[in-house]
């Protein structure tokens, strides 16, 4: 019997140190666990087999920096906050209730709950929840900035108290709280040391423990000590595949359990197709992640409104979401995506649901340019990644068929590792790239886009997160309504600031969202339990075979 989670995306992450930064265009997925070097039943009857195509190169939390190692981590640790299952509520875990915050918004006090232990059986307190986002902090990981740009100082304040003061007022912290890699580990077995890391080891509070992590499959067994609800089967066994096509022949032949990133379009699509004959449910969902252009503000022509504005408003997602994707994305006109509250799709009402000639044409005659003069630019895109390929091919078709004489498109391709060490320094004019939050609130999709520490109207951004994604946008109105999103509590207010920012990112299109990915679960008949989170994460402990 078989589960098959996927989000169409891969998960191609590279972040510079204050901004997050995720890069890869398709096949997102869901993870688990992986076994087995060749495709086989599960070993015991109410053990859960999974399989992925995906590299799991690390589950100590304080480096691990993907969405398959947060699927992971997300079942063999806790953390003080979670998200209530099928909501973006945060409900306490670890903690006892939400945090008691300060009237000036820096000082977070935190209850925790008694009677936990560790997998060694250490037991778990406020030191050790302190050594725990220290040792994540100071040991200097690929997350590490997360909590260290946020944070001035954690102290245990009694046994079962943590104090944690924050740098600058930051509404958006309890949802930090809920990332992967903040979950406690025993001090005991790990040390606060720069570099420091524990790739194939896990020594946390979790439903699961982690008793084996080899090349080709990583296996985990209940913890018989947990705290919470127990889990519902004997184990799981991670399956790691070569390819898309072996991890779908194992999912729809039925020798595993489940299968998780990997998967093809046409395999997804092949996948729903048999559903009613085959008898696996099909749970579908819209995802976190999203696609997006990002514009070199200080590039010429790029440098001149009128060009940026008219590039928004000639792409037809509608198209991309047909040909290229086969229905798997939905349409995205903002940079925060559907399923926040706050979202306003100010790029659907600035320049349509579709490709707006008119408007582009309009625009394009107003910067001067012409059928004897056309506007000519570069789209750059990730040459290792075959979405990412079609998805510019497929762009710059439209554009050449409904704007042949005013707009020429030049297409390059760059692999991902030279992108993300070139896109800060200004090499590329308009870049496809993707995007996914570490933490589910409407700061992670804005922030980490148009903020700006150091820049003027001027020169643009110099120092900030709109340098590091090649965008260079500056706006002080921008850097003060941020400001104010992370200092206010109230949700009309915080409603208010983001429906403003949307709609300057709309006029002034430093960035072009493009798509939001989907998320899919495939479960066979005899598998009980699975559902995917807002987070596309998937508790393993509620997973039974009938």
């Amino acid at each position: 019997m078989t589960i098959v989670v996927q989000t169409v995306r891969s998960t191609l992450r590279s972040r510079l140190k204050s901004s997050v930064f995720v890069a890869i265009a398709l096949s997102l997925f869901t993870l688990s666990g992986c076994q087995s070097t060749v495709p086989t039943a599960t070993t015991t009857a109410d053990r859960i087999t999974f399989g992925t195509t995906a590299t799991i190169s690390t589950v100590d939390p304080a480096d691990a920096y993907s969405s398959i190692a947060g699927i992971l981590l997300h079942n063999l640790g806790d953390r003080l906050y979670v998200y209530k299952p099928g909501t973006t509520e945060l409900v306490p875990q670890l903690a006892i209730a939400m945090p008691k915050i300060s009237p000036d918004g820096l000082t977070y006090v935190i209850g925790l709950r008694q009677g936990i232990v560790f997998h060694d059986g250490e037991k778990f307190d406020a030191t050790s929840m302190m050594f725990s986002l220290n040792r994540f902090i100071k040991n200097g990981g690929a997350p590490s900035f997360l909590l260290s740009d946020a944070i001035e100082t954690i102290q245990a304040t009694s046994d079962y108290e943590l104090t944690i003061k924050l740098k600058k007022p930051f509404t958006a912290f309890p949802a930090l709280l809920a990332f992967s890699g903040t979950c406690p580990i025993s001090p005991k077995a790990y040390e606060i040391k720069a570099g420091s890391f524990k790739p194939k080891e896990f020594v946390g509070t979790g439903p699961y423990k982690l008793v084996s992590f080899g090349v080709d499959r990583i296996r985990l067994e209940p913890f018989a000590q947990y705290w919470g609800d127990k889990a519902k089967n004997g184990g799981i066994d991670i399956q790691i595949f070569s390819g898309a096509s072996n991890l779908f022949n194992a999912f729809r032949t039925g020798s595993i359990d489940m299968a998780l990133q990997g998967l093809a379009i046409e395999h997804i699509k092949s996948l729903q197709t048999q559903a009613t004959e085959k008898r696996w449910q099909v749970i579908e969902q819209a995802g976190s992640g999203m696609d997006y252009l990002s514009l070199n503000v200080n590039s010429a022509p790029l440098d001149r409104l009128e060009v940026r504005q008219a590039v928004a408003a000639v792409m037809d997602r509608s198209v991309l979401q047909d040909r290229v994707f086969n229905q798997q994305v939905v349409p995205l006109y903002s940079l925060l995506p559907n399923t926040l509250s706050e979202q306003v799709p100010s790029f659907k009402t600035d320049y349509g649901a579709s490709a707006n000639i008119e408007k582009a044409t309009q625009l394009l005659t107003k910067a001067g340019y012409s059928k004897q003069n056309p506007l000519k630019l570069e789209l750059w895109y990730r040459s290792n990644l075959t979405n990412d390929q079609l998805a510019a091919i497929t762009i710059k078709g439209v554009i050449k068929k409904t704007l042949p004489d005013l707009l020429k498109i030049e297409l390059n391709g760059v692999d991902s590792a030279t992108a993300y060490k070139n896109l800060d320094k200004g090499a590329y004019p308009m870049f496809l790239l993707d995007w996914s939050p570490d933490y589910l609130d409407a700061d992670s999709y804005i922030q980490p886009f148009v903020d700006c520490a150091k820049g003027d109207t001027t020169s643009g951004c110099k120092e900030g997160a709109s340098a590091q994604q090649g965008s260079f946008y500056f706006n002080d109105r921008v850097n003060t309504l941020i400001a104010q999103s992370r200092k206010t509590t109230n949700p009309e207010e915080r409603r208010s600031v983001y429906g403003e920012l949307q709609a300057i990112v709309a006029r002034d299109v430093p960035f072009i969202p493009l798509w939001q990915s989907k998320d899919y679960l495939f479960v066979q008949e005899r598998i009980q339990g699975a559902a995917l989170e807002a987070t596309q994460k998937i508790s393993f402990s509620r997973l039974q075979k009938r």
